[in-house]
């Protein structure tokens, strides 16, 4: 229950803030449409279908500032990185960011249908229900006009339309078969948001709804000059025909002055000024020093940038005009700049198209099995600029006693860096004991960072912590029996395993080992492995040991 509590507490709260921000909106929204006074006769030409267009449309406003505050990547960076405004706890919640996005999301799409439905039943009743007595209130400009003529000739229906549509887009590219089958499409149509919110704050400029501005002098229900008593009577009021129930004068309708823009004006700004910013400190483009091509189509590249800082753990995006102007990918560091060395370094995998034809540009011909191509020789890199570096929950390895990092694959780049970090001087972090797990499906993986292995086990051996490092490596789908033959990876041959993890065995055998401690988990890898770890941190009850669950996920 505890770990539970460690790791799900804190995201069901904000969670539950964020419904119940969105339950009492909608319906304060609805009980003011519904029975106010300045709406009255509105809500008498329109029905429910007015209560729940407006109430929808204050959700939608909520969400649609809340959705651009997660993709601040500068902000959550200095959040995470300011130690003393934000706690461990805070800066586990700022690792939810993208679900976050994810659930204003979806709102936005669920609400938007709500408020689409609504607003056809609306415009049906504006054409069904013509007011004669309140012309001012009117949208449609006779009795019987085609609703389809309203939608096409009003600033809130061809707005609506076009949001409708871009809305539509960024929804079906953002599900996950297009997201791994063509990333493109995900990431132009993504960049529609910016349309989106112009055309959003536009929406309301048409005034088709309208409130009351004189209900002092004309009381909704009030009798009219040319109504009498009866005719009154006639619609279930039972008054006098006397001076205080006559009105004053007309009544008279204005509207809205636009509100969305006080919703999503601090928010875009704000992520406007942040795209500025990154665009300024993005625009000089880095300068490549060495490209190695490893085993398994993974290449290593090692580049140099004036001014540029990091702390391990951290990512960078890539954007290479050679294969594309406008994409940009996220890559783990797996070097960071130090005060001995200036060079930082990615290792990516070659899946895709976007990493193919990056690669046909570093390395235009194939060449041997290892290869290291020095700025010396007479080539020129393609120009490549990064934006960078940003938080991610490796940084908080180091802020346990006790960690557990788990890769699967190419997911151990986040936590190379952690092991350089530790090799150049491990006594300077708060952390004890670190248990690494590596899970690859092929031998010739692990030599990707075997070196740096065999480097940090034999420090800690010379400098008698051999119990600080636990290294555990897993060829999972052998093709034959091999193993590291060379002579300087013995400590990792002997620490090789065939096979799969026994997960629950070992966080049981962590546990015992560490009683009564918060045993921070951090996990890059396929969704398999990421959802056994969690499940197992959450039911963990090994010796009052509280495994706290980090999973790596760029935004």
């Amino acid at each position: 229950m505890r770990s539970w509590l460690a790791n799900e507490a804190g995201k069901h709260l904000v969670m539950m803030l964020w419904l119940a921000a969105n339950t009492w909106l909608f319906l304060n929204t609805f009980l003011l449409y519904s029975t106010g006074q300045q709406y009255h006769y509105l809500y008498n030409m329109l029905g429910v279908g007015l209560c729940i267009s407006r109430a929808s449309a204050s959700v939608l406003n909520l969400n649609c500032s809340l959705v651009l505050l997660p993709m601040c990547r500068c902000l959550l960076t200095f959040l995470r990185g300011t130690h003393r405004v934000s706690t461990k706890r805070t800066r586990r919640l700022l690792d939810k960011s993208k679900t976050f996005h994810v659930a204003c999301g979806v709102a936005i799409c669920i609400f938007s249908v709500v408020h689409v439905s609504a607003h056809l039943v609306n415009v049906v009743n504006f054409s069904v229900s013509y007011s004669e007595d309140f012309p001012a209130l009117n949208l449609a400009r006779y009795r019987g006009e085609d609703p389809k003529v309203i939608i096409l000739t009003t600033i809130p229906g061809v707005t609506g339309v076009l949001l409708v549509l871009i809305l539509l887009l960024m929804f079906l590219s953002s599900s996950y078969c297009i997201r791994v089958s063509n990333y493109e499409i995900f990431w132009y149509t993504h960049n529609l948001f910016i349309v989106f919110y112009i055309i959003l704050m536009v929406h309301m400029v048409g005034g088709a709804l309208k409130y009351q501005t004189n209900i002092g002098a004309h009381p909704p229900g009030c009798l009219r000059a040319n109504q009498s008593s009866t005719e009154q009577q006639g619609e279930d009021l039972d008054q006098t025909e006397d001076e205080e129930s006559r009105c004053r004068e007309d009544a008279h309708f204005q509207p809205h002055s636009p509100q969305t823009w006080l919703w999503v004006s601090g928010p875009l700004c704000l992520y406007c000024v942040e795209r500025v910013y990154r665009y300024i400190r993005s625009s000089d483009p880095v300068t490549i020093v060495t490209v190695i091509r490893h085993p398994c189509n993974v290449i290593e590249l090692r580049m140099l940038k004036k001014d540029f800082r990091a702390r391990p753990g951290q990512y960078v995006v890539l954007n290479c005009p050679g294969v594309s102007s406008f994409e940009n990918h996220p890559f783990t560091l797996t070097e960071c700049p130090t005060a001995n060395k200036a060079t930082f370094g990615i290792h990516l995998r070659i899946v895709g198209d976007w990493t193919e034809r990056f690669t046909q540009l570093l390395l235009p011909s194939p060449r041997k099995h290892l290869e290291v191509l020095p700025m010396v020789q007479q080539r020129r890199y393609p120009k490549l600029y990064i934006d960078g570096p940003f938080g991610s929950p490796s940084e908080e390895v180091f802020n346990y006693d006790v960690s557990l990092c788990v890769a699967g694959g190419i997911g151990v780049t986040p936590f190379a860096c952690v092991l350089r970090a530790l090799l150049d001087d491990w006594r300077g972090f708060r952390l004890q004991r670190l248990y690494f797990v590596w899970v690859c499906r092929e031998l010739q993986s692990f030599y990707w960072f075997a070196d740096l292995l065999c480097a940090l086990h034999q420090k800690l051996w010379q400098e008698n912590r051999p119990d600080y490092f636990n290294l555990k490596l897993y060829i999972s789908q052998p093709d034959s029996l091999q193993s590291m033959c060379e002579e300087q990876y013995g400590p990792l041959t002997s620490r090789l395993v065939v096979g799969r993890p026994r997960w629950k065995l070992l966080f049981d055998e962590i546990g015992k080992s560490n009683e009564q401690k918060r045993v921070g988990v951090f996990c890059c890898g396929p969704k398999g492995i990421s959802r056994t770890l969690h499940r197992l941190c959450n039911s963990a009850r090994s010796c009052g040991t509280i495994f706290e669950f980090n999973k790596e996920s760029f935004s």
